[in-house]
């Protein structure tokens, strides 16, 4: 047993035997290697547990509840100043008022002080831990080379394999489930992930449309339940006149359109013609951004009708409340349609709601009607797209001109935000300009650059 142990220590270690007398052997081992750095090791353990202990939940904590105090604070002074200017009697009630609002000034100051000083701080924390991190992945690639026998290679390929292999297991155990159900209800459960591309295609134009949209219609007349319909903006990159229609994937694919455009209105752009990218369509009628105005329209391709839906005062149209990431704005992204199982939605941002994303739940019927209405806690800039699935909101941010990032979720049925969803979209451009999702097949459909991209949504059943 002894020499089956020996034998493959051949490789580091030099052997050599002495016979000292008949009853004792002596074996002489000199290592050819290296020194294991221990001391080196160590210290690596204790940068590591050092930067565990500086980056905690907490940090981010005490950031959110400063923010979460200007937000409820400033509208209360900006209330409290129109009380003012609307009951101010020039005597007593005014000396008062004012009063109540130069202590809220001072509070409001301090809030923003502390805030300014724990963002600094938060500034130089990231810079060094960021110095920490590279240092320590230096550090362990150097002590890597000590891994002769590549058991940490092994190690991390055996989990690379371990993730494709669950991933692989839930794509297979994905089915379709029926549409329309109650809303604040979902018959597919969880929103687990997104695979894909299924769908990658330049379609009829290819490379002459940079901004556009595509989908299904949730809700297609008899006959058309496999048609799909398309929308380029075909001036300026910003507003179009027509929706174009493909009786089935194939023929999108391919560019053959039998009926043809479906023309809203023959200028371009004019009154009642599409105005940005963000467009849907529910039960044969198109709903999209009304050209210049703070509205919603709806064109009924049976009767070749618009009627529109008005949004609140204050919301922002005419690219002051785009979509956004840090490089680049999407232009007249204002409005953002969606569809879903219960019907239609519009996402937009008011100025009372200070650039957060405002949703609204719009009613069939001509005209549409609003109904009710949901405000959120996430910055409309700070968001680069919006789908809704099951009465649930969900928006993505920009991560590189690889990766989009589904980050943020408000569930219209319980009123929960979640800024922590982390489920990633590979693209197959840098930019995805509308997001559409289908209740019919529970596929997402992208707009990227020109191109049509589908993903496929699982659910956890």
């Amino acid at each position: 047993m002894k020499l089956g142990v020996i034998i493959p220590l051949c490789a580091l270690f030099t052997l050599t035997q002495q016979v000292a007398s008949r009853d004792r052997c002596v074996c002489e081992l000199t290592n050819s290697e290296n020194v294991f750095p221990h001391d080196k090791l160590s210290t690596v353990d204790d940068s590591a547990s050092k930067c565990n202990s500086n980056i905690t939940p907490q940090k981010t904590l005490e950031l959110e509840s400063l923010l979460l105090g200007l937000k409820w604070r400033l509208p209360q002074l900006q209330e409290d100043v129109s009380i003012l200017e609307r009951e101010d009697d020039g005597e007593l009630y005014g000396v008062v008022s004012l009063q109540v609002i130069e202590n809220e000034l001072t509070e409001i100051k301090k809030l923003i002080k502390k805030l300014n000083i724990t963002t600094w701080e938060y500034q130089r924390l990231t810079t060094n831990t960021t110095k920490q991190l590279e240092d320590l992945r230096a550090e362990m690639t150097e002590l890597e080379k000590y891994d002769t026998l590549q058991v940490v290679k092994r190690q991390q390929a055996n989990e690379r394999l371990t993730k494709d292999l669950d991933q692989c297991r839930t794509g297979l155990n994905s089915t379709s489930q029926p549409t329309q159900p109650p809303q604040g209800t979902c018959p597919h459960g969880e929103f687990l992930n997104i695979t894909g591309p299924r769908v990658y295609t330049a379609g009829e134009y290819p490379g002459s449309y940079m901004y556009g949209a595509w989908g299904r219609d949730p809700k297609p007349e008899a006959g058309k339940e496999n048609w799909y319909w398309l929308v380029m903006m075909t001036s300026s990159d910003k507003y179009s006149n027509y929706v174009r229609l493909y009786s089935s994937l194939s023929s999108l694919i391919v560019g053959v359109s039998v009926p043809g455009n479906i023309e809203i209105h023959s200028s371009n752009p004019t009154t009642n013609t599409i105005q940005g990218p963000n467009v849907v369509m529910y039960g044969e009628a198109l709903y999209y951004n009304c050209y210049n105005q703070d509205a919603v329209c709806r064109f009924n391709l049976t009767t070749k009708t618009v009627t529109t839906l008005q949004l609140p005062k204050g919301t922002r149209f005419n690219s002051k409340g785009n979509f956004c990431h840090l490089d680049e704005c999407y232009p007249f992204t204002d409005l953002d349609l969606a569809t879903d199982e219960s019907g239609v939605w519009v996402i937009y941002t008011t100025t009372q709601d200070f650039g957060n994303l405002v949703l609204s739940k719009v009613e069939e019927g001509e005209p549409p009607m609003l109904n009710r209405t949901w405000h959120t806690s996430v910055y409309k800039q700070g968001v680069t797209n919006t789908f809704m699935t099951c009465g649930v909101l969900y928006a993505t941010r920009y991560v590189n001109k690889d990766v989009e990032e589904i980050f943020y979720s408000f569930d219209t049925s319980t009123g929960v935000e979640k800024f922590n969803i982390g489920i990633f979209i590979n693209k197959m451009s840098p930019n995805i300009y509308s997001l559409n999702y289908s209740p019919v097949d529970q596929m997402l459909h992208a707009y990227c650059n020109s191109h049509m991209v589908s993903y496929k949504i699982l659910f956890r059943y």
